[in-house]
């Protein structure tokens, strides 16, 4: 007699944040460097294509770990975080909060802190953003005092700009804390936060280190 079939957990889609000035940036950078490099490589003579070689076996992971590689996963269960060298998964219950001050970071019940590489913080953003809400606001009070058309008009455009009004980091913080709301509750959204070093960075970027310090040497 077989048993009956036990009901599938519901898969959540992963909602998720990059920098986009950061790829943009690191593609531009990546291009850069495979240009000058590959110029050296075909054409160079002498030791000049080996040292091109081992520079970009030793930049190109590095520019591909501080631009392209950072994003935040998050779904209702867990928030995972890639940074350059680091992917950490911290399920809901895991996590205290998320801040964003002058870095946006991710903090445990065990007292672990985890920076969000992928949001990064712009603090001139975020005052101008403020600067927007106090004109609002001050725009809202003075159509109150000056009658009921203009009081309406101003509440309801107001309401429909906060969110836009707020820097982008402190928009991604804020969606981040909606995702974790109610989940200390959820059995799939507990464990402990685990880490994993991504090698498939380092150890290319080290190896182009070694050829690179060694050809130097022996040059």
């Amino acid at each position: 007699m077989t048993s009956p079939e036990q009901p599938t957990e519901p898969t959540h889609a992963d909602r998720v944040f990059r920098s986009s000035g950061g790829m943009v940036g690191g593609g531009l950078l990546l291009a850069l460097t495979l240009w000058i490099g590959g110029d050296a490589l075909f054409r160079g003579t002498g030791g000049t294509p080996w040292l091109a070689l081992a520079a970009m076996l030793f930049l190109v992971p590095l520019v591909i770990a501080f631009s392209l590689r950072p994003a935040v996963y998050a779904n209702a269960d867990r928030l995972r975080i890639r940074n350059p060298f680091r992917t950490i998964t911290l399920p809901w219950g895991a996590v205290s909060t998320v801040r964003a001050q002058f870095s946006c970071e991710a903090l445990t019940e065990d007292g672990g802190k985890y920076q969000l590489w992928a949001v990064p913080v712009s603090l001139r953003q975020r005052k101008r953003a403020n600067r927007t809400q106090v004109r609002g606001a001050s725009g809202r009070a003075s159509g109150g005092r000056s009658g009921g058309s203009g009081a309406g008009s101003g509440a309801g455009s107001g309401a429909g700009a906060a969110e836009v009004r707020m820097a982008q980091a402190d928009r991604t913080v804020a969606d981040l804390r909606e995702l974790s709301d109610g989940a200390e509750s959820r059995p799939s959204a507990q464990g402990e936060p685990t880490v994993r070093w991504a090698y498939e960075v380092i150890a290319p970027a080290a190896a182009g280190l070694i050829l690179l310090i060694v050809l130097l040497l022996t040059g």
